[in-house]
């Protein structure tokens, strides 16, 4: 299924797509996110900034409002997608680093919100991708020290699995080698 999260509407039609089809959501894997860095906050324009909320922070807001009241009747969990940087920004990435920083918040707080359902909320925070995008965007660097999207796919499924039930909340570093 195909969705565009940029919307409450569109975000609660594929909500009721999935109840439609399947009768319940289980699993929700929120791996939207964007980035735009390069210039420091004094001299990031305010659209960088709000293309970044919109990307990193308004969708993830968008599909809690949508799957959360779904899954308060039968249970189930939702991990995102955040970044290093939401926790230690840098030179540069100031809109990034807000906007995920942002959507952590907003997620360990859906946690708190939901703590007396069936549902975990927990957020996976990777440092650089091994991705052919930021091995071509940052040619020199040493792509040893990256985070393998397959650690990051594995840690997902744990989280979702009944191994994972007993975690909610948590805000998990995922740095590789570099740490």
């Amino acid at each position: 299924m195909t969705a565009e999260l940029s919307s409450d509407a569109g975000a609660k039609g594929l909500v009721d797509a999935v109840v439609s089809q399947f009768g319940r959501v289980d699993i929700v894997a929120h791996t939207v996110g964007g980035f735009a860095g390069g210039s420091s906050v004094a001299e990031t324009d305010d659209a960088i900034f709000q293309r970044m909320m919109d990307v990193n922070f308004n969708n993830t807001l968008h599909l809690l409002r949508a799957v959360l009241p779904a899954m308060r009747q039968s249970g189930g969990r939702i991990v995102a997608i955040g970044s290093r940087a939401a926790l230690e920004p840098g030179v540069g990435v100031g809109a990034y680093s807000a906007s995920k920083a942002a959507m952590v918040s907003l997620m360990r707080t859906a946690a708190l919100e939901n703590r007396d359902s069936a549902i975990t909320v927990n957020v996976i925070l990777p440092g650089t991708m091994d991705t052919s995008t930021n091995r071509e965007a940052m040619p020199n660097a040493d792509f040893s020290k990256w985070v393998q999207p397959t650690t990051v796919a594995s840690l997902i499924v744990w989280l979702a699995g009944d191994a994972g039930r007993d975690v909610n909340g948590a805000v998990i570093p995922v740095y590789g080698s570099d740490v």
